[in-house]
């Protein structure tokens, strides 16, 4: 049995991983979808990068778990890649779905086109708010899944998205997978690209868009299950 621990990008909550939480569950596995403070029903609590780290690894010291999956999801790629660090013995593997990947002393914006987002974060608020439906078109998802990620989906706390990352060495020297959606652009990003090339990591792609937790729910399962056995 694997313990997975799974972090959905940002608007999202741990509701975002309901068929897939089910599907790893028939399998077997110990499944925890976290929702991340600043979201969902902790939108209330005020987040910056580092507590959303501290969150997931809260989580699995909390839980005692061993044997971990971590999932990271798009931004939440960048506290899922620090946690994995600091989890330390606990850790199988990191998934990284369709996601951003921490770099020391950089943020979240400073390895994406930004411009859009930053002029958000100029609001009283602070925070990114969620996408119109429009956005989600092309990502082969259903007009019911769309309506639930823009309904169900909250700002996303803006000092998230500014705090830099903080790594203690190399992320290439974690045992991890990446998962490329290529409806979302075939080709990975810079900075994954040149961490594939580790020998401990391997590219998965998938035929779907960028939330493949609602388009593609049992197939992303799979991967996981599988994923696991390869740590």
């Amino acid at each position: 049995m694997t313990n997975y621990v799974l972090v959905a990008g940002a608007w999202l909550g741990a509701w975002a991983w309901d068929e897939v939480a089910a599907d790893l569950r028939a399998a077997g596995h110990d499944v925890h979808p976290l929702t991340l403070s600043g979201l969902a029903e902790k939108q209330a609590i005020p987040a910056g990068q580092q507590t959303h780290v501290q969150d997931i690894v809260d989580e699995v010291e909390r839980l005692g778990l061993r044997d971990v999956v971590l999932v990271g999801h798009s931004y939440s790629g960048i506290p899922v890649g620090q946690a994995a660090e600091r989890i330390g013995e606990r850790l199988r593997r990191v998934v990284f779905v369709d996601s951003n990947v921490p770099a020391d002393g950089e943020s979240f914006l400073a390895g994406f086109p930004s411009d859009h987002i930053r002029q958000a974060l100029d609001a009283p608020d602070g925070a990114w708010p969620p996408l119109p439906p429009a956005a989600y078109a092309g990502q082969d998802l259903t007009d019911e899944q769309i309506h639930r990620i823009v309904t169900e989906g909250t700002p996303h706390p803006g000092a998230t998205l500014t705090e830099p990352a903080v790594l203690k060495r190399p992320l290439g020297e974690l045992p991890a997978t990446y998962v490329k959606c290529v409806l979302d652009g075939r080709e990975p990003l810079p900075a994954v690209a040149e961490l594939l090339k580790s020998e401990r990591w391997e590219l998965v792609e998938m035929d779907t868009g960028h939330w493949p937790m609602f388009s593609r729910p049992g197939e992303l399962a799979r991967i996981l299950h599988e994923s696991a056995a390869r740590a």
